[in-house]
């Protein structure tokens, strides 16, 4: 008897834990539903948003506007949660691993590899962007930026929330002419030692620096941006990317001894004077940098041919969201032209927008179109026809490996 009892234990244990991992529905079940039923089920719950937080205008722009907006509009509250991607994605696998099918993550910022080891670990919930109306309404919804994310097939999981070019600022007071090309900018290094470096492979931006070069030494960028990586095939193209950095590196601050670690490191040395160049994705940031007296009033943007490389980044949803309602409303809300326009103005982000312009009524397209993003902000036509798509997401682990085997212990 006592045997039999600890067997129907076990089996109301196990038939408790199945039924209480199917109380969250799934995201298709979420998605199936009318929009307004959606939003309906979002009222009166909070939206828990983990991003990486090192801007503060974009900290900014999420807590003063897109906060206090949704919770007007929708009655749901967004909590930002700061938290570098990669920290992100170890503690859904962490979870996954332990079969936590509740989790406290209800929308992840999210790109490039950090989307490819989300989707081939099986970190994120599903296709959704299908059900969100603003994306359907107000969005080229079959823009190739919106269906590859580094080269791995969207298939609906992220959202897009906002597109950035790669830029490199100068303090016009003491730059007259900045480089046109890569090879102008190894021998205006040359000419001004110890006036410019860049992060290591490690960092995202220095990282797409190194990548930039790698297309410039290559036959054209789309023998790059074009093909999936073969190390074979590219092997000369690489050869001349680390002669290039090679020869440039006596020539960087700290004769290259030490590289910045981070973007932040970079921006600290441009601003107090040490190096005159600095870089990033976003065309724009350096406005709120200026405003606030951190960058000098002189600076200014420029690229360099062969162009300048631009992606798309996402919102999406994990596995393990309890609030899939909540996030799909939030997600909506922030690809809305409302937000949109909010985060284009350069008072607190700056940032362009994957939205489509022509799909927008009059009012709110001339509100658009007459946005002053500042005097740092090279021209929409400048950026558009300097624009290069960005290779597949192995091209970065390759450049961070290869870089510290060629670069740093050469």
């Amino acid at each position: 008897m006592r045997t039999h009892g600890l067997i129907g234990l076990l089996i109301i244990l196990l038939l408790s834990a199945c039924s209480g991992g199917e109380s969250t529905p799934g995201l298709s079940e979420v998605t199936s539903k009318e929009w307004t039923d959606i939003e309906a089920s979002a009222e009166d719950t909070t939206v828990r948003l983990f991003m990486w937080g090192g801007d503060e205008g974009i900290n900014q722009y999420i807590d003063d506007w897109v906060s206090p907006r949704l919770a007007e509009n929708h009655n749901v509250t967004l909590e930002r949660v700061p938290m570098n991607t990669g920290e992100i994605l170890q503690k859904l696998q962490t979870e996954k691993q332990a079969g936590k099918t509740e989790g406290t993550i209800d929308i992840v910022w999210i790109n490039a590899e950090n989307f490819k080891n989300a989707k081939e670990n099986e970190l994120l919930a599903g296709s959704f962007v299908d059900s969100l109306p603003n994306f359907n309404d107000y969005y080229q919804t079959d823009d190739p930026a919106f269906q590859t994310d580094f080269g791995t097939d969207v298939d609906g999981m992220e959202a897009p929330w906002g597109k950035v070019q790669f830029v490199f600022h100068y303090d016009a007071a003491k730059v007259d002419n900045p480089p046109s090309s890569f090879e102008e900018l190894k021998a205006w290094t040359a000419e001004n030692p110890g006036k410019f470096t860049y992060p290591n492979a490690d960092d995202f931006t220095g990282n797409a620096f190194l990548r930039h070069i790698l297309y410039a030494q290559a036959e054209s960028p789309s023998a790059i941006y074009d093909q999936p990586l073969d190390e074979e095939a590219i092997s000369e193209t690489a050869d001349d990317t680390w002669k290039y950095l090679n020869e440039m590196e006596p020539s960087l601050w700290r004769s290259g001894d030490h590289y910045p670690n981070t973007l932040t490191e970079l921006d600290r040395l441009y601003s107090q004077g040490e190096v005159w160049m600095t870089m990033g994705y976003n065309e724009a940031r350096a406005e709120s940098l200026i405003d606030e007296g951190v960058f000098p009033e002189t600076t200014r943007s420029f690229v360099m041919d062969p162009g300048s490389i631009g992606n798309t980044h996402f919102l999406s949803i994990p596995f393990n969201s309890t609030n899939q309602a909540g996030a799909l409303t939030a997600i909506n809300f922030m690809l809305s032209p409302e937000a949109q326009l909010a985060k284009l103005k350069p008072n607190y982000w700056g940032e362009n927008t994957p939205i489509s312009i022509e799909k927008l009524p009059e009012d709110m397209k001339e509100k658009f179109q007459s946005v002053e993003r500042g005097e740092s902000v090279l021209s929409q036509q400048e950026l558009e026809e300097s624009f290069l798509p960005e290779s597949e997401a192995a091209y970065v682990d390759w450049m961070k490996e290869q870089w510290f085997n060629e670069v740093v212990q050469n």
